[in-house]
């Protein structure tokens, strides 16, 4: 009986400290005239898709130096199409997470700029965003690394060649996801700093700010003037020169989000 008692105590005690956090973003959102998101894997955890550095992520089954390596890929790419075809297909087949779905009610109201995102699930654009930098490309498309004849990579997935050719010169395909060792797209990249400048708000939501050059970003915002939010369970390096930073569950904090929105509109 006490130890339930304590319990209700204790999730009273975080979903007041969630509402406070709520109510000082939407603070902040009111007084920033240009606000931008940067999202990592945390933000995709609720839709069912692993990250990737948590000690149960992808890369504590997977081999980080295989499975998204270029070079290995290139000589290798039967241990690539064996992952996608366990990992990369639930992926596809997932959808949004109250975060998602927060985000794009936010630039819908006018909150929000543009979502600059390191995940390539397309989870962004599912539930509504229409401003979206992918820096990591993203599971849609897949191309010939020889003739670069575009293919759907859904379709490659759940075909019958366990490493599809292209079909015009039989050139390896590769899906259009950043592999370590490639460069960023550059036009997303400079989109994504340009951004950054010009941004007096951004927020960091479920990134470890650990891979670069996207984790480059908030900081060139700070030095270009910006305010710096993060919302992150777990430090990330910038925690130093962050204005606040939000360690909580992002499902509920997203929900609580999404209900005083509700609540404005039944108000005004």
């Amino acid at each position: 009986m006490e130890s339930s008692r304590k319990n209700e105590i204790s999730k009273g005690k975080i979903q007041e400290l969630i509402e406070g956090y709520a109510k000082e973003l939407l603070r902040f959102l009111e007084s920033s005239s240009n606000t931008i998101v940067l999202t990592g894997a945390g933000v995709s955890t609720d839709s069912g898709i692993p990250d990737f550095r948590s000690s149960d992520g992808l890369y504590s089954i997977y081999d980080p130096n295989r499975v998204f390596d270029i070079e290995y890929f290139l000589t290798t790419p039967s241990y690539f199409y064996d992952f996608a075809r366990k990992e990369i297909l639930k992926m596809i087949s997932a959808k949004p997470s109250a975060t998602h779905y927060m985000l794009a009610e936010l630039e819908k109201r006018g909150f929000l700029k543009a979502v600059i995102t390191q995940n390539i699930d397309l989870l962004h654009q599912k539930a509504g965003s229409k401003n979206v930098i992918e820096l990591h490309g993203n599971v849609k498309e897949a191309y010939c690394l020889e003739c670069k004849t575009k293919y759907d990579f859904l379709k490659l997935l759940r075909s019958d060649d366990p490493i599809p050719r292209c079909e015009k010169c039989g050139g390896l395909i590769k899906p259009n996801i950043v592999f370590f060792g490639e460069s960023l797209p550059e036009n997303a990249l400079n989109k994504a700093f340009l951004l950054a400048k010009m941004c007096d708000l951004i927020i960091v939501m479920g990134s470890s700010l650990v891979v670069h050059p996207a984790a480059s970003l908030p900081l060139y915002a700070v030095e270009n003037g910006a305010k710096l939010l993060i919302i992150n369970k777990g430090e990330t390096p910038l925690d130093h020169i962050s204005m606040r930073k939000y360690e909580c569950n992002l499902k509920m904090f997203s929900e609580v989000v999404i209900n005083f929105l509700n609540r404005k509109d039944e108000n005004d």
